[in-house]
């Protein structure tokens, strides 16, 4: 396993991270937890409407805190004063001094950047509470800005290979500051994993769509969100078997993203 593909130090975590994150709201219990926990996943996020997980995260956290990165943040984040509040109760939830990283979700649509929200993120961080504050958004254009110059340690952004948009309008502005980027919606909602009309090459697994966004070193981190013990081993397995893209793998995934990306932008949002 090539442990400089599979495992980076990110300053703004503290940490030594394994690269392929665990979104823990989608259907995985308390013993595929651990089976991650056990294969080296390290950076956990856990929304709190997750609360099938919340127990079992609890004693993972109890038992060896300081080897978890551990994010989260508040459903919706509008005013200071909530942000403090959902800080406390998540913090109460899970039994733990602290948070690694706790963000404000979808910047802009259920999250506000305002004077009052950034000042009460960074008295959050300064507080010890927290130890890195970050965002996930989907306007790349305010991200670039945000990555640029902000009080931001980290921005969580869509990025696979039928939205490549990050690579012009964000990954550009990273080397100032150098935020920690963290990709989700590898597979684009699994649209990436069927075949677009008049496709004719190969088609993408998942373990193919985590590969392409890790191999773009911008790219900290990409999160995987399975609903199943098998879909977790399956990921792992194909992204420790098959490492990086090859330039030759690099070229037909990304012919691939925009012939998915044509077919189905009509259907969907455009952010």
């Amino acid at each position: 396993m090539n442990d400089d593909f599979f495992y980076r130090d990110v300053p703004a975590f503290r940490h030594r991270v394994f690269r392929l994150g665990l979104a823990t709201n989608y259907g995985i219990n308390g013993e595929d937890l651990e089976w991650a926990l056990e294969q080296g996943c390290n950076y956990l996020f856990w929304p709190p409407n997750a609360r099938r997980i919340a127990k079992p995260l609890k004693a993972a956290i109890k038992r060896d805190r300081e080897s978890l990165i551990l994010a989260s943040g508040p459903t919706t984040g509008y005013l200071g004063g909530s942000i403090h509040r959902a800080c406390d109760r998540i913090l109460k939830k899970l039994d733990t001094d602290y948070l690694d990283v706790f963000q404000l979700f979808w910047l802009g649509r259920t999250s506000a950047w305002t004077s009052s929200t950034i000042d009460a993120l960074v008295a959050l961080r300064e507080s010890g509470k927290v130890r890195a504050i970050g965002i996930s958004i989907h306007d790349r254009i305010r991200a670039g800005k945000l990555a640029e110059d902000s009080p931001l340690d980290m921005l969580m952004i869509r990025y696979n290979a039928a939205h490549r948009g990050a690579e012009q309008d964000i990954f550009p502005h990273l080397t100032k500051r150098k935020p920690a980027i963290v990709a989700y919606t590898a597979t684009r909602w699994r649209a990436l994993l069927n075949r677009p009309k008049g496709w004719t090459g190969p088609v993408m697994t998942a373990g193919d769509c985590y590969r392409f966004c890790l191999s773009n070193p911008d790219v900290d981190l990409v999160l995987t969100g399975p609903k199943t013990r098998q879909q977790l081993e399956e990921n792992l397995r194909y992204l420790k078997e098959k490492g990086p893209l090859s330039e030759e793998e690099h070229r037909w995934m990304s012919d691939f993203g925009q012939v998915v990306h044509k077919a189905s932008s009509r259907f969907t949002f455009r952010f």
